[in-house]
């Protein structure tokens, strides 16, 4: 049983390790929440579905804090309903509250429990989790000190195949010329500060200046950011969602995106250079500590979003060109631990079959 949910930073993980498992004849089904973006995702991936009533308890205002113990205990029982119908060898949690009663549920019906934690700094769910787990597994390394050494295992975090399969960065830029090529990348949720800020960086530039820009904005924000890029004189491809990463990385010379745990994996499994702006106001700003893996290569450059003005944002842009690109694309590339979705499917199936 795969757990989880909510932002597509937790799901893509869980559909990569679900496709490998199913390749090894293993039946898998998922436990994720009615009301997460997982309800839709999953069931079009081709894995069975089921769901409980959940939506978190932490920084989400006083009503919710009084209201959410009342909440998890029932989807608790929610939870325990589908373990005893469905009967799973081992519970795969990816963390987030989604996550947390079918895990939670999965070690108190005695059933083998593997925990993923995607980002540099473990979530609270996950940490709380560890302590009943039989493996952690972590999407960056050193991301849940105080866990029992010989159940930690740095994987790195599991992605789609097409994007570890994409050329090298040299490959893909030869030959290219024209406008530099600019994805952006505000997560499944879309971002508004780079919504508002990007627009208005480059119309500052000239326009024989402007890169070619495709913006992922979010479903909620996508009328607005264009409205933003038509305001500012700006032309943009903007679209709410991208399913195909792989194409799009291919694509590009250069990211400017948050900094969520599957975004960084990704542009370092595809090799892309990327200006990182980190979510404000996250609990543990796991976002900057998730940056770090890129910065520190080479790969990246982070900025916090308090201090990118649209004037700044266009000195960068201003300021880069496609060989640059290409040296910190090739710096970012394999900044990562690759493999990931296998070894956590083989992790799995290791634990099922020492129950059998």
């Amino acid at each position: 049983m795969i757990t989880t949910g909510g932002t597509g930073g937790h799901v893509f993980p869980g559909l990569a390790v679900a496709a490998k498992l199913a390749a090894r004849g293993a039946e898998v089904f998922w436990l994720g929440t009615r009301e997460g973006m997982e309800a839709e995702l999953v069931p079009k991936h081709g894995v069975a579905f089921e769901s409980v009533s959940f939506r978190g308890v932490r920084g989400k205002g006083l009503k919710t804090l009084v209201l959410g113990p009342f909440a998890l205990v029932a989807a608790c029982f929610e939870a325990l309903s589908v373990l005893r119908r469905r009967r799973p060898d081992v519970v795969l949690g990816f963390g987030g509250f989604a996550s947390f009663p079918g895990a939670l549920m999965g070690v108190a019906t005695g059933r083998s429990l593997v925990v993923h934690d995607a980002n540099a700094v473990a979530g609270l769910a996950n940490r709380v989790l560890a302590f009943g787990a039989d493996r952690v597994l972590l999407g960056f390394p050193d991301a849940m000190r105080g866990a029992h050494a010989k159940i930690v295992e740095w994987t790195g975090n599991p992605l789609r195949d097409a994007i570890g399969a994409l050329p090298p960065p040299a490959a893909r830029f030869a030959g290219r010329d024209g406008p530099l090529r600019i994805v952006v990348l505000g997560g499944s949720l879309g971002a508004q500060g780079l919504n508002e800020r990007v627009p208005a960086a480059l119309a500052r530039l000239p326009a024989e200046r402007r890169p070619q820009v495709l913006h992922q904005a979010g479903a909620k924000h996508l009328d607005a950011l264009r409205a933003a890029y038509r305001d500012a004189g700006v032309e943009a491809e903007c679209v709410a969602f991208v399913d195909d990463m792989a194409s799009r990385y291919a694509w590009a010379d250069f990211a400017i995106a948050r900094g969520g745990a599957l975004t960084v994996s990704e542009l370092a499994a595809a090799g892309l250079g990327a200006l990182i702006v980190p979510l404000p106001g996250a609990i543990a700003d796991e976002q900057s500590a998730n940056a770090e893996l890129l910065v520190r290569a080479g790969g990246a450059t982070s900025i916090a979003q308090a201090e990118l003005t649209p004037e700044r944002l266009a000195a960068v842009v201003a300021a880069l060109d496609r060989p640059k690109a290409l040296a910190m694309a090739e710096a970012a590339h394999g900044a990562g631990r690759t493999g990931a979705a296998e070894r956590v499917a083989e992790v799995c199936l290791e634990l099922a079959g020492a129950r059998a």
